[in-house]
């Protein structure tokens, strides 16, 4: 995949069933299919089932299986309650009868209340720093091979990052990240199709802030990482299409896990929504 309309199309699932939805992977040269489209495409399937004026307020997902990227992913909707404020559902996600992630997700009408955030933080703003080929020729002139490849691909998802040691340096470095991202086109006003998108990227660079503190990265081949879980809370309008600032810390790694929390702003420093995760961070035997 390389820009909107290419992540669009795994995103409009198809209906076999009241219930019953089919999605297709589009990059299969991956060895498993990437979680945040897995996380997306059920939230969708959820979406389906619910009235369009209710919007997602939060998620929770497992990942239980390694999702394999040369055959559709079945997702099957459980209409646990439709009550006055909030309506909940439950998916799973199905490949080759068996169940690859699992998906609570709660919907709300919109309602008027108290309302706070924390402040965004300081940092240079998404023109303020190296992108497109100045950023690509900075990376690639230094990094492992692993991450040669990575830049080199076209996708969906433009982000860039404001810290690059991660990158480029195998020191031991605060498990704190700053990356502005946003989708690669426009996608138009839905709030549930940019929530969706949101989900998507949510999963990217995430479970790698948890391994700075250990001088090592997703890209190292001494490393054994996958997601686990997925949790997300959405907070106000979305606009994925717009820059949006993803901060990211991870307070702990133990047991050959590691957790991370993410918060994402839009460039008024408006909270839009927020992100945690925990994921197998283990060194490989």
């Amino acid at each position: 995949m390389k820009d909107a309309a290419d992540l669009l199309t795994i995103l409009d699932l198809e209906r076999i069933e009241e219930n019953l939805f089919r999605g297709i992977t589009a990059d299969r040269t991956w060895q498993r299919v990437f979680g945040g489209q897995v996380v997306a495409q059920a939230l969708v399937a959820a979406q389906r089932t619910v009235p369009a004026e209710r919007e997602c307020h939060s998620l929770h997902g497992y990942f239980l299986r390694g999702g394999d990227p040369s055959r559709p992913i079945l997702y099957d909707v459980d209409r646990i309650r439709d009550g006055g404020s909030f309506t909940t559902r439950r998916v799973v996600a199905i490949q080759n009868g068996q169940a690859i992630f699992s998906l609570s997700a709660s919907f709300q009408k919109h309602e008027d209340g108290f309302d706070h955030q924390v402040d965004m933080p300081d940092v240079p703003g998404p023109d303020d720093i190296p992108h497109g080929d100045a950023l690509k020729e900075k990376i690639l002139e230094h990094a492992p091979a692993a991450v040669k490849r990575y830049w080199q691909r076209p996708r969906p998802i433009e982000f860039r990052p404001v810290m690059l040691d991660h990158y480029l340096t195998e020191n031991k470095l605060d498990p704190v990240q700053r990356v502005w991202v946003r989708c690669n086109g426009e996608i138009g006003d839905d709030p549930h199709l940019n929530a969706a998108v949101l989900a998507y990227l949510s999963d990217m660079t995430l479970l790698d802030t948890s391994l700075f503190a250990h001088g090592l990265s997703v890209f190292d081949e001494r490393v054994q990482a996958a997601s686990l879980d997925h949790s997300m809370w959405f907070h106000r309008p979305i606009r994925a299409s717009e820059w949006l600032l993803y901060a990211q810390e991870s307070p702990s790694s133990s047991g050959g896990r590691g957790l991370t929390r993410g918060s994402l702003y839009d460039q008024a420093g408006v909270l839009v929504a927020s992100v945690a995760q925990e994921g197998l961070i283990r060194p490989r035997r």
